[in-house]
């Protein structure tokens, strides 16, 4: 297995709850490996270089969500450091202009005005009900713990991720840029970052693989943590991933 730190990359109003699962069933492959807290930063690089900074060395990166994106600004500025990369339930895409874009933020401000004005936990349970597989809502303890995970955060935090969401940069390039393989992962049922989503990253890395997580919504590692494991185990260990990314030369 290679020496790199396994970093795992929380998503928005995500902690190290959302990974939990998943590293236990990991055993050995998850030994040493790092969940950054993006604090109050309100921009993707800036998550970026803070995660950079603080894990020194070679590095295996996995982000799911928001994650994903701060996981490919990471390959971005450090090309060289970023020896296997894996992205889940995420996307590369800037914000889209005109309508979409439009429609996106004022999406993202009605959740913060929920979480302002009745509290993080009350937007957290109106929020979690799209973000889970349909047979999933009837699980009252994972809905509990997702519930739970974001209401430990607070408005202000949410605030500063929204704004880095819909700053966020076009990672086309950079994508384009990699030469190694890449693990791609996305729940079947992902209504926030869908499986065509991944499918199009995927036409951009003809030597990515893609995994498609049945029964399993945007939360697929707290929703299977079991499959998730058993992608993400393989993917730390096969030596097919020890190739790095080229520098876009920034």
């Amino acid at each position: 297995m290679t020496t790199a730190t396994l970093v795992l990359v929380p998503g928005l109003m995500c902690d190290e709850a959302v990974w939990s699962d998943v590293r236990a069933r990991m055993g050995s492959a998850a030994e040493g490996s790092v969940v950054p807290d993006h604090g109050f930063c309100d921009d993707i690089e800036g998550m970026a270089v803070q995660i950079l900074r603080s894990v020194p060395g070679p590095l295996a990166v996995a982000g799911h969500s928001m994650g994903g994106r701060v996981a490919l600004e990471m390959c971005r500025l450090a090309p060289d450091r970023v020896q296997r990369l894996a992205l889940l339930d995420t996307g590369y895409l800037a914000r889209p202009s005109g309508p979409p874009g439009e429609a996106e933020a004022a999406k993202r401000q009605a959740l913060l005005d929920l979480a302002l004005s009745e509290g993080v936990q009350v937007m957290a349970r109106n929020w979690a009900q799209g973000m889970v597989h349909p047979e999933r809502l009837s699980d009252s303890a994972l809905m509990d713990r997702i519930v739970a995970m974001f209401a430990r955060r607070t408005p202000t935090h949410f605030a500063s991720q929204i704004r880095a969401l819909l700053a966020r940069p076009d990672a086309s390039q950079t994508l384009q840029g990699m030469v190694g393989p890449v693990c791609l992962l996305c729940g079947a049922q992902d209504s926030w970052s869908p499986v065509t989503q991944h499918q199009a990253m995927a036409d951009l890395l003809p030597q990515a693989a893609l995994h498609v997580i049945e029964l399993a919504g945007h939360m697929a590692p707290m929703e299977q943590p079991e499959s998730v494991a058993q992608v993400l185990s393989d993917w730390v260990r096969s030596p097919a991933f020890l190739t790095g990314f080229e520098s876009d030369g920034t």
